[in-house]
């Protein structure tokens, strides 16, 4: 048996080993350890520890202020309470834990509680300052807006007193001074410092860093806000407050990543009511309604305060058309806030996603109505009133808005836009007027106005309906203006947009020849026009966009979005959204070609609704949508199918419309072979495969480039009857009849031309190569309407405008050989003169003696010894003397 010492021993060594230790509390070493585990993200360890030190030292307002905080940041807002209160319950004499109770109740929407318990820390309590900025910023947001900056000022003398400053008081002041610089922008820079103080005083402090990303979020810093954001999810990776702020920035500065951003905030506090309605607000441009309302609804559970939730919360009722739950939520905003201008604000955003334009023009002005102070009020007055057409006094609004807060990137953007647009030149029609850079006015208003007539009278014949005139165009030479004049900011990848009475679009200089068809795009933007007018402007987003595709290739052979391998693959993967889902494509796209295949998947629904119902249903569901209708009654109505049966009609649809190229394409979408693949790969599939349209494509693709054209053809053949539809500018139609052409077969390599450019639009080469065969064929009508599909994509090039002048005028078509004449002195030729001599020609061709007589004129002034100019002057005067001079030839 051993003796007793021999188990005192060991206890003895460890007491003094304790004792040689520096002397520091037990509980203080685990709230140490306890606020690191908070502050790197580890929210469960930190309650444990945190709950660990208030059950031994219940007098501990760290560790219970602690404990408050990492529950608060899980969401745990009841059990957060509890544990406020239960320390004031044990230490009724301390008011440590009152701030901390005021915060988790104005969280959970007790603001009355929450203000008592402000006001008890403001007295004696250590964070007394940081319960001072509460009770003020609490005063603010129920619209005590005055009395709220007479108490942030009082931070400012705090500050400028010099005293020693925690960093929590630091973070007070900065949160003051940034609420004072809503009205004062320039404020904005000393609540930086400030936190930026904080910062230093407490770098583990993870609260200032993200007031700060927040911050730069509000003046538009995104990168700075990204950054911050970044740095923070670094330091702790499921930070909630991080990732939201992360998703806003991806929201704001047009990124990708929004709503998965959001998700991953919600994994870690599933109660935090700004991701809820961050996200309805993400479904609501979706107009996915009911999933919004699910998502308002769990923030509103949480705090049915929230003004930012109510906000939304009428948002979603006005675009249900539901009058009352609209009218329900306005009250409830305004009873909790009279003055809170945001309401009206996020109705007016809400309005603009969804195109109701004239609706946020209203909103708009009640929110400034409300708050004269509300700079994004401005904005979106201002911006909203130029996209119906109001252009002088949406630059007023702007002005103002510009006045109180000139970093606003909309606001700055659209202004310089504005003294742009006022250097343009004005040209009108019978019913549009055309705004477009001077230097270019000359040539498109030629074309523009044409078409432009011609398809408000297609579609105005086919719906039954006359959008209001006159249409307001606006062209632009530089993709950025055109850009900021559709969203405020540079950077959008669209081609055109219609907000109804006002039209957007890139002029064909914008962009590289082929790129895209400006014919097509504004026809596109013209049905829109159409669509919105029918439909009230409450038309889904993906069924207005597909029917305008669908309104494209009815307009000209080759116009408007087609089928490539692409799209058929995503198919075969399963990566197409279902029709019921179909905003998603637009609005939350899964892959990089999704927003491209989905216009694509709404113009075939459009198809597929013509072909089963006629297009009068079509109009049907466009009147419903004006009604009020969701996607689902209207189908209901209209069609008599719900939309989810119809996702099975659709998908039906598809494998029989595309039977063909799907089983051509099948191995392509289930393969794993690698992109770039040997010669001998591509030849020895194309070998074992001849039903694989890549493998036969690519063989004799490689063929050609090898220079072996007769061995490419059979492939070629191959490949276009897998999949006849697809018409890319890689596609067996355009090596085929370069290979005919080659080999003297005009007739074949023309009629593979042919079969191209009724597929595909932007291909500018295919259409020039078609009109030399066609001339070489002796077909100069062919020619001319080849080269005049050519024009519909870039029309910047004076020879194509030569070559249709004399072809139309040998045609005797005078009407487009002088309107040809017009667009080569349109784009400044070098030999003026002469150009002028030639539409004077024209001119006196066609029996129009007047206009000819002033054309020579001017042809004459510029170079007055032209002897071909004298000589038609001379022909004039003869004409005119024998009495034959007014009788103009049929144009």
């Amino acid at each position: 048996m051993s003796s007793p010492q021999q188990y005192i021993r060991p206890a003895t060594v460890w007491l003094f080993l304790v004792l040689s230790l520096p002397w520091q509390p037990l509980h203080a070493q685990t709230v140490t350890e306890a606020r690191t585990a908070f502050r790197s993200g580890r929210y469960n360890d930190a309650i444990a520890m945190f709950s660990r030190v208030t059950r031994r030292q219940t007098s501990s307002a760290e560790a219970a202020r602690g404990l408050v905080a990492a529950l608060v940041e899980v969401g745990r807002y009841e059990d957060a309470q509890q544990a406020a209160q239960r320390f004031s319950r044990g230490n009724p004499n301390s008011a440590e834990l009152a701030n901390a109770l005021g915060e988790v109740l104005y969280l959970r929407g007790d603001r009355e509680g929450a203000e008592d318990a402000f006001r008890r820390a403001s007295g004696a309590a250590s964070d007394s300052l940081l319960a001072r900025y509460n009770l003020a910023a609490q005063h603010y947001e129920s619209g005590a807006i005055e009395a709220a900056r007479r108490e942030f000022d009082r931070f400012i003398d705090v500050y400028n007193r010099g005293e020693g400053l925690t960093a929590a008081e630091l973070r007070a002041v900065a949160g003051a001074v940034r609420y004072l610089s809503l009205q004062d922008w320039q404020l904005a820079q000393d609540a930086l410092r400030a936190y930026d103080e904080a910062i230093a005083a407490d770098p583990g402090d993870l609260e200032p860093q993200v007031w700060v990303g927040e911050l730069f979020l509000e003046r538009y810093r995104f990168d700075l806000a990204e950054e911050t954001f970044a740095a923070i999810l670094e330091q702790s990776p499921g930070h909630p407050r991080a990732l939201l702020g992360l998703a806003r920035t991806f929201k704001s500065a047009g990124m990708p990543g929004a709503f998965d951003t959001a998700e991953r905030a919600l994994e870690v506090n599933p109660n935090l009511v700004a991701a809820r309605v961050f996200l309805a607000q993400l479904l609501l441009e979706s107009e996915d309604y009911q999933r919004a309302l699910v998502e308002l609804e769990r923030a509103l559970d949480v705090n049915p305060t929230s003004l930012e939730a109510l906000s939304v919360l009428a948002a979603a009722r006005f675009l249900q058309g539901d009058e009352a739950g609209f009218a329900a939520a306005e009250r409830q905003v305004l009873q909790l806030n009279p003055r809170y201008g945001g309401l009206y604000n996020t109705l007016a955003e809400a309005c603009v996603r969804t195109r109701l334009y004239a609706e946020a023009v209203e909103f708009a002005q009640r929110a400034v109505e409300l708050d004269p102070t509300s700079w994004r009020g401005f904005t979106l007055l201002g911006i909203n009133q130029m996209r119906t057409g109001r252009m002088r006094a949406g630059r007023e609004n702007l002005e103002t808005a510009f006045e109180g807060d000139p970093h606003d990137p909309w606001t700055k953007n659209t202004l310089d836009l504005l003294d742009t647009l006022v250097q343009y030149t004005e040209t009108s029609t019978e019913r549009f007027n055309f705004a477009m850079d001077a230097g270019e006015a000359g040539l498109l208003s030629l074309y523009f106005g044409e078409l432009a007539e011609e398809a408000y009278d297609s579609l105005a014949a086919k719906y039954g309906f006359r959008a209001a005139t006159p249409v307001r165009v606006e062209v632009f030479p530089n993709h950025e203006d055109f850009s900021v004049r559709t969203v405020g900011l540079t950077g959008l990848g669209a081609l055109g947009v219609s907000f109804g009475p006002v039209v957007a679009m890139d002029s064909p200089s914008a962009r590289e020849t082929g790129d895209f068809n400006w014919g097509s795009t504004l026809w596109h933007e013209l049905a829109h026009t159409f669509h919105m007018g029918i439909s009230d402007h409450r038309v889904p987003r993906w069924f207005t966009e597909g029917l305008a595709v669908y309104e494209e290739r009815r307009a000209r052979p080759g116009w408007g979005d087609d089928v490539n391998p692409g799209f058929l693959v995503a198919y075969l993967q399963g990566r197409l959204v279902p029709v019921s889902k179909l905003n998603d494509g637009f609005m939350r796209p899964a892959y990089p070609e999704q927003i491209g295949h989905s216009y694509y998947q709404a113009s075939l629904v459009c198809e597929l609704i013509e072909r089963e119902h006629g297009f009068q249903t079509l109009v049907e569901l466009l009147e419903e949508f004006g009604a009020g209708r969701s996607i689902t009654s209207a189908f209901e109505s209209v069609l008599a199918m719900d939309i989810e049966e119809f996702d099975t009609v659709f998908d039906d649809y598809l494998q029989e419309r595309f039977a063909g190229p799907l089983a051509a394409l099948r191995s392509t979408a289930s393969s794993d072979d690698p992109p770039h693949r040997s010669r001998e790969e591509i030849a020895d599939r194309a070998r074992r495969q001849p039903d694989d349209f890549v493998a036969q494509l690519a063989m004799g693709t490689l063929l050609v480039e090898q220079g072996r054209p007769h061995e490419a053809i059979g492939y070629l053949e191959q490949a276009k009857s897998l999949f006849p539809e697809y018409a890319g500018d890689d596609s067996p139609y355009w090596h085929l009849a370069r290979i005919y052409k080659e080999q003297g077969g005009l007739e074949r390599a023309a009629a593979e031309l042919d079969h191209l450019t009724a597929i595909n639009e932007r291909n500018y080469a295919a259409r020039m190569e078609l009109a030399e065969l066609r001339e070489a064929l002796n077909d100069r009508r062919g020619a001319a309407a080849a080269l005049q599909q050519a024009v519909y994509i870039d029309p910047m090039g004076i020879d194509l405008h030569l070559k249709l002048a004399e072809l139309y005028a040998g045609l005797s078509e005078w009407t487009r050989a002088i309107r040809e004449r017009k667009a080569v002195l349109a784009l400044n030729p070098v030999d003026r003169a002469e150009a002028q001599y030639q539409l004077a020609r024209v001119y006196f061709d066609a029996g129009d003696i007047e206009n000819a007589r002033r054309a020579v004129l001017r042809a004459l002034e510029d170079a007055p010894n032209f002897q071909k100019a004298q000589d038609l002057l001379l022909e004039i005067h003869s004409r005119i003397e024998t009495g034959n001079g007014n009788q103009v030839r049929r144009l």
